[in-house]
């Protein structure tokens, strides 16, 4: 059986089809960062990817890619221990990992899901219109 896919299951596809580069993008600036090779320019570019992201996951209503990635952009941004700031963005890249295969999954089961068949005009409909019971009671 064929899944057919809506316009806006197609665009969602289209896009996060667009996140495993960027996965890649990503834990190659994180380990660049954790051996202290990482300059501003790289951070920045990290920021920057993380938060197209976030714009493009908005747009397709994956709120929990998008507060991932935000979260990540907040984390990159700030200075601080370069340990903690490493462990906040592994971290946040394993979340984005599996809620980027949550994503996939629950647009192709929404593609499964046959809609409702209308009712046929063969079968009753209720009661009929002349019927007591559908009269408002009198007083």
């Amino acid at each position: 059986m064929t899944d057919k896919l809506t316009p806006q299951q197609q665009a969602q596809l289209e896009i996060l089809a667009t996140l495993p580069p960027r996965f890649e993008i990503v834990n190659r600036i994180i380990g660049e960062i954790e051996t202290l090779h990482a300059d501003d320019t790289q951070i920045r570019r990290l920021c920057r990817l993380l938060e197209s992201g976030t714009a493009a996951m908005n747009s397709i209503g994956q709120t929990a890619l998008a507060e991932t990635m935000g979260t990540m952009g907040t984390i990159a941004r700030r200075s601080g221990d370069v340990r903690m700031k490493v462990r906040g963005l592994r971290d946040g890249l394993l979340s984005l990992k599996i809620n980027y295969e949550g994503a996939l999954r629950a647009v192709h089961l929404l593609s499964r899901v046959e809609p409702p068949a209308p009712p046929s005009a063969s079968a009753p409909a209720g009661d009929p219109p002349g019927d007591p019971k559908s009269a408002p009671p009198s007083r």
